[in-house]
């Protein structure tokens, strides 16, 4: 059985939403803490010494981590969770899916923790990450249809990844001012029976 290591709610309930839409089994690890010294963060490093959730360890005892990565490792497995080969929405599945580990996940690392990064102004930091984000996910929203999912009746891991996200930074209200179509796939994913336990686990709904 696969091992994650994450917390609730945070980039490991992407990886944990995507493994039970895949009906594959795993074990959640609370690794709560990790972000400073504790043991928490001395457990995770033995597995992943850039201490970042989610680590997973996989059935034959190696290490998984990267949200994109876990999705294509699920794809193998479960090949129907994104548009078909040859289909072209499977040109735009793919590009979102790095789009967004590669332009809004760089956000949330600077903005959570600007201190480190910008110990002289954090806060302005933070801001300019912020405000970032929002043009990144206004982008975005264009590029989608809410039919309900991204694909149309297909619902695929960047469904999941949209629904988990929502729950971050700026937050629901301004995902429904600005992002309908964000929305819109983020409520039709949490209303799929089969993700209930694991969405109310991690606090998306």
């Amino acid at each position: 059985m696969i091992k994650v290591y994450g917390v609730p709610g945070w980039g490991s309930a992407i990886s944990e939403v995507m493994l039970t839409l895949a009906e594959i089994p795993y074990s959640f690890i609370d690794v709560d803490g990790f972000d400073s010294d504790g043991p928490s963060r001395e457990l995770l490093k033995t597995m992943n010494p850039l201490c970042q959730v989610p680590t997973l360890i996989l059935e034959n005892g190696n290490v998984m981590t990267e949200t994109a990565a876990i999705a294509l490792m699920i794809l193998d497995r479960c090949p129907a969770l994104s548009p078909p080969v040859g289909h072209a929405e499977r040109q735009q599945f793919q590009r979102l899916l790095i789009w967004l580990v590669a332009n809004v996940y760089p956000t949330f690392t600077y903005a959570d923790y600007p201190q480190r990064w910008a110990p002289d102004a954090p806060a302005q930091l933070k801001k300019n990450c912020i405000e970032y984000r929002k043009l990144l996910y206004i982008w975005l929203n264009d590029q989608l249809n809410a039919e309900p999912y991204a694909f149309g009746e297909q619902l695929t891991l960047l469904d999941v990844y949209i629904a988990v996200m929502r729950t971050w930074g700026p937050g629901h209200d301004w995902f429904q001012d600005n992002t309908p179509n964000i929305s819109a796939i983020a409520d039709a994913v949490c209303q799929h029976p089969r993700l209930r336990t694991v969405l109310r686990n991690n606090k998306i709904i």
